[in-house]
């Protein structure tokens, strides 16, 4: 675990065991808050595992779903939260669950916990993922590094870099470096990388793909869920501000038009990829809002206030992050207004 999350899990320690979470969340006019979550998955982590913050225990999300119920919040529908926010009525706190990416371990772990508690969520679907000509490069590039003792990679002139990977140290540097590398390609200079990387290695991208990403047969078991509500996640799962505006308008909009196709009803909630500031902002949420969807949601922390029927395409999200399941960090989940306090003290 780096600096940065180790100084993030002294302060979940610090808002549990002093008790401010329990005072923030008595006191917030936090409406309620909407939890993103990617894998879940039964088994620990590797010691290298870099998108360990991707994934929770079938354990953690069965108890995050108990605990926040005992905590006062209702768990509905991006719909209802939708409608909660835009009301004066006074209403019981809420929580919505999201799951991005329409992981292969959805099906297997964590839709047997939401029915048996019966949990509406919302699942964002990546098209071209589910049709397995996607690139789920971050955990591709995980898997070589994990796996090689050197790794050589090309550069734009087609040079080669060789990096060591034989220790602990060693392969994580070389994942942030190559991750934020590839964060700053082009994305079809990211693709062809990647491709080639795992080529060179073994490991075949479209495979990979596969292997982690449900296909459309898996995927209509979500789609026949009452408790489920698809949203569209874009084609590529591509950063949308390094496209031109007409190519992230058409991420979003073939995005919903193949989900229509594939189950029968368009989506009209939207999850902007990776979801930073850096990621989508202003233009973006227009397009959305151009494009029909009800609402969008990145990964800006914070809670719902009644202030954001006003921005129903930019709703913040907290993510629900694999180095923090330790069931008393529900408590400080449960207090979002420290999220959003937070997001605002660094800008």
């Amino acid at each position: 675990m780096d600096i940065k999350y180790l100084g993030l899990r002294a302060a979940f320690e610090t808002f549990w065991a002093t008790r401010i979470a329990r005072l923030v969340r008595l006191t917030s006019r936090a409406r309620g808050a909407i939890f993103t979550l990617h894998r879940v998955v039964p088994e620990a982590p590797a010691d290298f595992s870099p998108n360990a913050i991707l994934q929770v225990t079938p354990d953690f999300l069965e108890y995050f779903i108990i605990r926040i119920r005992e905590l006062g919040y209702e768990i509905v529908t991006i719909d209802e939260a939708i409608a909660r926010i835009s009301s004066h009525d006074a209403q019981p706190r809420f929580a919505v669950l999201t799951l991005d990416d329409a992981y292969r371990d959805n099906l297997a772990y964590a839709l047997p916990i939401l029915r048996k508690y019966k949990a509406p969520f919302t699942l964002y679907v990546p098209t071209a993922f589910v049709d397995g000509v996607g690139e789920v490069w971050w955990q591709l590039l995980e898997d070589v590094i994990a796996a090689q003792r050197a790794i050589a990679v090309p550069d734009p002139n087609g040079a080669i870099t060789y990096l060591e990977t034989k220790s602990q140290a060693q392969k994580q540097a070389a994942y942030k470096k190559l991750y934020w590398e590839m964060r700053a390609m082009p994305n079809p200079r990211r693709v062809a990388v990647i491709r080639e990387l795992g080529q060179r290695y073994g490991i075949e991208a479209t495979a990979h793909c596969r292997s982690l990403i449900m296909d459309w047969s898996e995927l209509q078991t979500f789609a026949e869920e009452p408790l489920c509500t698809i949203g569209a996640h874009t084609v590529r799962h591509y950063e949308l501000s390094t496209l031109s505006e007409a190519e992230a308008r058409a991420e979003m909009q073939q995005s919903a038009e193949v989900l229509e196709a594939q189950i029968g009803t368009r989506p009209q909630h939207l999850s902007y990829p990776i979801g930073a500031a850096r990621s989508a902002s202003d233009r973006e949420f227009a397009l959305a809002g151009e494009l029909g969807f009800r609402s969008g949601v990145t990964t800006r922390p914070g809670a719902l206030y009644y202030r954001h029927r006003e921005s129903l395409m930019s709703l913040p999200r907290i993510s629900l992050n694999g180095h923090f399941q330790a069931p008393r960090y529900v408590d400080v989940f449960a207090a979002p207004a420290i999220f959003t306090s937070a997001s605002s003290l660094m800008g």
